[in-house]
């Protein structure tokens, strides 16, 4: 696959095309098409051309694993369980998200994307949705941890999912994508891979991802509530 992408500068324009793309910013190469020429009142954006390589294509798996990533952020095409929490609640949560990212200084609205039971998924919309969002999703993590405190002063057994730009949904994929990829490479070199360091249900992701995939096993590694996942080759194994 090959398209290309405009920035201010190369790394923009890199970073444009591997949130459009679902990728990590090596997953792919990458061709200045045009370095862009300053001017004292006009800048021309960077232009680059990107090309997935056929053996990066991530079909195969994504599809495997679609629903079960829709259901895990509350967006699948199956009718949603009973919803167990009031509409007072869900109101109260959703005002309280608004109002904090707004004394956060980040004007935003809020939407309810799904309510399954005692879970409650909500949207935030801002001008500003890469801070909120922050590096790897930190910013949103830590919104959401407030969040679920306010929740379950309310309702103990509530739990909030926060998302902003579908950056859960995309960044999972990425999660699973990275799996296979690392999973491909330990059948091909024999050699352990050890994935980046993931809270719990990161690696869930991953263990459920490769499980039933032949001649692999995963485990955790580390102390803590943040560990590292290595890939695993189980062949010559009795």
């Amino acid at each position: 696959m090959i398209k290309e992408f405009e920035g201010r500068t190369e790394q923009e324009a890199v970073r444009k095309a591997a949130q459009e793309l679902g990728l990590g910013e090596t997953d792919f190469e990458v061709e200045v098409l045009d370095e862009g020429r300053g001017g004292l009142f006009f800048k021309k954006p960077v232009r680059i051309r990107v090309s997935v390589p056929d053996g990066e294509s991530t079909g195969s798996f994504e599809e495997a694993f679609e629903q079960e990533l829709n259901q895990l952020n509350g967006t699948g095409d199956e009718e949603d369980e009973e919803p167990d929490l009031d509409a007072e609640t869900v109101e109260k949560v959703s005002t309280f998200t608004k109002q904090l990212a707004e004394l956060m200084g980040y004007p935003a609205s809020v939407q309810v994307r799904s309510i399954r039971g005692v879970k409650l998924t909500l949207d935030i919309e801002s001008q500003d949705s890469s801070i909120i969002i922050g590096r790897k999703g930190r910013n949103l993590d830590a919104v959401q941890v407030v969040v679920n405190a306010y929740a379950n002063q309310i309702d103990p057994r509530c739990k909030v999912i926060l998302d902003c730009e579908n950056y859960r949904v995309r960044h999972e994929k990425q999660i699973v994508r990275a799996a296979f990829r690392a999973a491909q490479q330990v059948k091909k070199t024999g050699r352990s891979v050890l994935l980046e360091p993931m809270n719990p249900f990161e690696r869930r992701l991953v263990h459920t991802a490769l499980n039933d995939v032949t001649g692999i096993e995963t485990k955790s590694e580390g102390e803590g509530l943040i560990k590292q996942v290595r890939v695993l080759s189980t062949r010559g194994r009795r």
